[in-house]
């Protein structure tokens, strides 16, 4: 439904508007008809994660060796994002979670045996993942995990390691079979000293808690997890001891575009629909879009949306050359939420009372944003990271 003009979208050619249908489809036909079962047990449940498999959803930038479509363009993954989130934010956000951050930790840091065991599952949803960064005493200061890891036999590490601590807010954390867990090995380098580990269902010591209580997304399955003497063979690091922190900064500039895309589709799709839903409600004899009130108010959405996805589109098509600064990405990423969840609060306005009903999908959209100013690094660490690059 599109809500008047809008201003023509250049980075997707015919491939993608293609696939973009072709994920349209499976949303109306597989998600949309679950979503009240998933929202009740806060999980797709591993059927849907099958579903997604057989549909090729899942390993878009797997390499075809393994199972995946190796795609080699980022833009498949954020049209796949786009028509997630337009059904809901948690779909985008638990699918993102396992095929576009933990991906690029297997694709590019694993052995080839590693991959041989873990990637053809990965793509099929017979291996779901989730990543462990964000620990109970803090989440965006990376540098001072509490999670420890230390050698079990030989200097080499061929005896393994026993890792001890716990993790909170893990998108998939419940129901993940293999979780990419950073922990300090070498205490005394600080940020140099954080190794990535896969952490994998069976593992004695690995404890899960509860499905998290959350104010929004109660599609996806959010978990804490705790570390007790688990011991993590040696053929379970991923990538090079000690290198953790550089791979994750290396990384979070993907998730952070990758949220932006998100965040601005949540808002627009929620947008059009309030659109629709002001010409058809009657107040005092006229549609209330009709109000000059309202009217400028939806113009103002409508081009804080429009100039919103001109930029991050420019950011994506920097990520598909592979250009995007970390600082850039982090523009797109605050920016994005601020502009999202406000155009999701003046949506709720526009919709009076029925805005503020569980039922109704603007509410539940207004809920489900607000974690976008905060996670993937916070809107405040994003401006700090823009702070810096300016000299100050």
């Amino acid at each position: 439904m599109q809500g008047g003009t809008r201003m023509q979208r250049t980075i997707f050619d015919d491939d993608h508007e293609a696939f973009r249908d072709s994920c349209r489809t499976f949303v109306d036909r597989r998600l949309r008809p679950q979503q009240e079962k998933h929202i009740a047990n806060h999980e797709f449940g591993r059927e849907m994660w099958l579903e997604l498999g057989k549909q090729d959803l899942l390993g878009l930038n797997i390499p075809a060796e393994y199972g995946g479509a190796g795609a080699d363009d980022p833009r498949f993954s954020m049209v796949l994002a786009e028509e997630l989130s337009k059904l809901a934010f948690a779909y985008s956000s638990c699918v993102g979670i396992h095929a576009d951050c933990v991906a690029p930790y297997l694709v590019d840091l694993c052995t080839e045996e590693q991959k041989q065991r873990w990637l053809p599952k990965f793509c099929t949803g017979e291996l779901l993942t989730a990543i462990a960064m964000t620990e109970p005493s803090g989440g965006s200061d990376l540098a001072n995990l509490k999670t420890t890891a230390v050698r079990d036999g030989g200097s080499d590490g061929e005896g393994g390691w026993i890792l001890n601590g716990s993790k909170t807010f893990i998108t998939n954390g419940y129901s993940a079979d293999l979780v990419v867990v950073a922990a300090r090995t070498s205490p005394e380098k600080k940020a140099r000293g954080i190794t990535l580990f896969a952490v994998e269902t069976g593992m004695p010591g690995l404890e899960r808690g509860r499905k998290l209580d959350k104010i929004g997304q109660p599609e996806s399955d959010t978990a804490e997890l705790f570390f007790a003497d688990v011991r993590v063979p040696a053929a379970n690091v991923i990538g090079e001891v000690d290198q953790g922190f550089i791979y994750l900064m290396e990384r979070l500039v993907a998730e952070r575009i990758g949220a932006a895309v998100s965040n601005i589709a949540h808002a627009r799709q929620i947008l059009d629909e309030t659109i629709a839903y002001v010409k058809e409600r009657q107040a005092f004899g006229q549609p209330i879009g009709s109000f000059q009130a309202n009217k400028h108010k939806l113009a103002e959405l409508v081009t804080q949306c429009e100039v919103t996805q001109a930029f991050v589109d420019a950011c994506v098509m920097q990520q598909v050359d592979k250009s995007l600064s970390a600082v850039d990405a982090a523009k797109a990423k605050w920016w994005s939420a601020e502009v999202q969840n406000s155009v999701l609060d003046a949506c709720v306005q526009l919709w009076g009372g029925y805005g503020y009903m569980n039922e109704y999908r603007v509410a539940r959209a207004w809920t489900d944003a607000r974690v976008t100013r905060i996670w993937a690094g916070s809107n405040e660490i994003m401006k700090e990271l823009i702070g810096r690059d300016l000299g100050l």
